[in-house]
């Protein structure tokens, strides 16, 4: 393999944010092979915002789904990988968003945003071409991580209804809470009785704010634990992973792997070879 080089920057956003925005995530990644990088579901909403050329993701792996074409998007929360197709250089910034942040940041609920890629400048109108131009023309990552703070801040600032948590019932703000402090490890069930709701009201709820079921969710959530051990320096093998993340056995982790990466893990490990650039 050619020489490459990786940098990855990751900032915290201003504190009026962070109920809003969990994380900034700079990256800039040259030298490797071109392929395919398979970008995982997980917990919360992301934005990526290309720093060069167009982005090239498809809402599928290796499922035929068209590609398209992106300076910046907008997902929200998955129960797939999407594809996003480069020429072994990837440079831009990601932005993970809290669902309560898809209402106050976008104006809509998370679930608007569900199973699909949206165009930045759509959800954020002229504010979303402007953020474009302005990390595209800074030359700092402190710049660019200041100006994502100054349009963020703007764009919650002119959210209509005043503030985006009195729009979600606390049972299913609760609900999320729960899930993602226990990794999916816990019974919808029990969630359900404890908030004093049916488990089938607590899903249609959930589902109507957040886009995906609560045992949807957990599962992945289960899955975003697993990707996390498996991408880490020293991974352990298939089988630790599999106990460590809460699943039964392998097979249950295989079976999920695939339903949501479109791969079996082993050959997800040889496509992925952006692998241990971050």
């Amino acid at each position: 393999m050619e020489d490459h080089t990786a940098t990855r920057m990751a900032a915290r956003p201003a504190l009026a944010l962070r109920r809003y925005v969990g994380s900034y995530v700079g990256f800039d990644l040259r030298g490797f092979p071109s392929g395919v990088h398979c970008g995982p579901p997980g917990r919360l909403l992301t934005a990526v915002i290309s720093l060069s050329g167009p982005l090239e993701v498809a809402a599928g792996v290796d499922d035929g789904s068209p590609i398209s074409r992106f300076d910046g998007l907008g997902g929200g929360l998955m129960c797939r990988s999407v594809a996003i197709h480069h020429d072994g250089r990837q440079q831009g910034v990601q932005v993970s968003l809290t669902p309560l942040g898809a209402r106050a940041i976008y104006g809509v609920p998370a679930a608007a945003l569900a199973h699909q890629l949206v165009p930045l400048d759509e959800l954020l109108g002229t504010l979303g071409v402007e953020l474009v131009d302005r990390l595209r023309e800074a030359t700092t990552w402190a710049a660019r991580f200041a100006a994502l703070d100054e349009a963020l801040l703007r764009a919650v600032g002119r959210s209509s209804g005043g503030d985006p948590a009195s729009r979600v019932r606390p049972e299913v703000a609760e609900a999320w809470r729960r899930l993602v402090a226990a990794q999916g490890r816990i019974q919808v069930g029990a969630i359900a009785t404890e908030l004093g709701w049916s488990r089938r009201y607590l899903t249609e709820r959930f589902r109507g704010e957040v886009g995906l079921s609560p045992k949807t969710f957990a599962r992945v959530l289960r899955f975003e634990h697993a990707h996390e051990l498996a991408t880490a320096h020293d991974p352990l093998a298939w089988s630790e992973v599999a106990s460590v993340s809460g699943y039964a056995d392998q097979a249950h982790l295989v079976r999920d792997w695939r339903e949501f990466t479109g791969r079996s893990p082993t050959a997800w490990r040889r496509g992925e070879i952006l692998l241990g650039s971050g």
